[in-house]
């Protein structure tokens, strides 16, 4: 005999379906209506009241590409934040190794005090660093914002492969040092594989906030070695903002990461959720 759902649980699950799609549409629509105001006119972008019925029109991206040289922009972006995450997780790994495996009195305060750097508005380290950056030369080049972005995500980059690599037994790392294993031999045949999600974890979340950091590039940088960020920026102008082209450009600088997230979701959410449950 079937067994048929008690109509008392009916409501409660009506109320969360309805309560979870309002809030999809909550964080979805910006990024929807973004997507339509692309392929608007700039009469259109501004009609009152918003058209939802409109002949689109991809003008507005041929202009953008005109204009800035959004190739440019995406290949700045696409090398500062690379560059970032792999010189991030070559300083990250070792230094998480040695506070995992080799902790002192000092390791967590060390642990907290990097943390806490986070906490502090990126605006009050900016007239040191950029100072730095014109004394070297380097202002508006790939290279110093490449640093930036790395000393800023390091911290979360050395908790999370903390993290991670607490999550290895104690006991493979003493087998493999009764073997008569080096260091480097541990950390690179045993400790390295076994972490290989969270590396790739730390690597991807560190990827995607160097590609959406706009402070820092649009402080340090202009045309030459400006991100998609300074390139959003350029359409703000005194005269007011062209809504069209502005959404054009951003939905180009958002695409390709939001895309990249959609395909690595499991790994940034393992990677945000690393320590949250044992």
């Amino acid at each position: 005999m079937q067994q048929t759902q008690a109509p008392s649980n009916f409501l409660p699950q009506l109320l969360r379906a309805v309560g979870a799609w309002a809030v999809a549409l909550l964080l979805f629509f910006p990024l929807g209506w973004l997507f339509l105001t692309a392929f608007k006119t700039e009469l259109q972008a501004i009609h009152v009241p918003p058209l939802f019925i409109f002949e689109p029109t991809l003008d507005n991206f041929g202009e953008v590409q005109r204009r800035s040289d959004y190739l440019l922009y995406a290949r700045n972006s696409l090398i500062t934040s690379l560059g970032s995450t792999i010189l991030g997780l070559l300083i990250a790994a070792p230094a998480a190794y040695s506070m995992a495996f080799f902790r002192t009195k000092k390791t967590r305060d060390i642990l907290m005090w990097m943390l806490s750097t986070k906490m502090m508005p990126a605006v009050g380290a900016l007239v040191p660093i950029y100072v730095l950056a014109q004394t070297a030369g380097m202002l508006d080049s790939l290279s110093a914002l490449t640093i930036v972005f790395t000393l800023s995500n390091l911290p979360i980059m050395v908790w999370m492969l903390y993290s991670a690599y607490k999550d290895i037994p104690n006991e493979i790392l003493e087998a493999a040092r009764m073997d008569g294993a080096s260091l480097w031999t541990e950390f690179r045949h045993v400790v390295m594989p076994l972490s290989v999600g969270g590396l790739a974890s730390t690597g991807l979340l560190c990827l995607v906030l160097s590609w959406n950091e706009a402070f820092w590039a649009l402080n340090l940088t202009s045309a030459k070695a400006g991100t998609l960020a300074t390139l959003i920026a350029s359409y703000s102008s005194p005269e007011g903002l062209f809504w069209a082209k502005l959404s054009a450009a951003s939905l180009m600088a958002i695409a390709p990461i939001v895309v990249f997230g959609w395909f690595s979701q499991k790994q940034l959410v393992q990677g945000l959720t690393f320590g949250a449950v044992k």
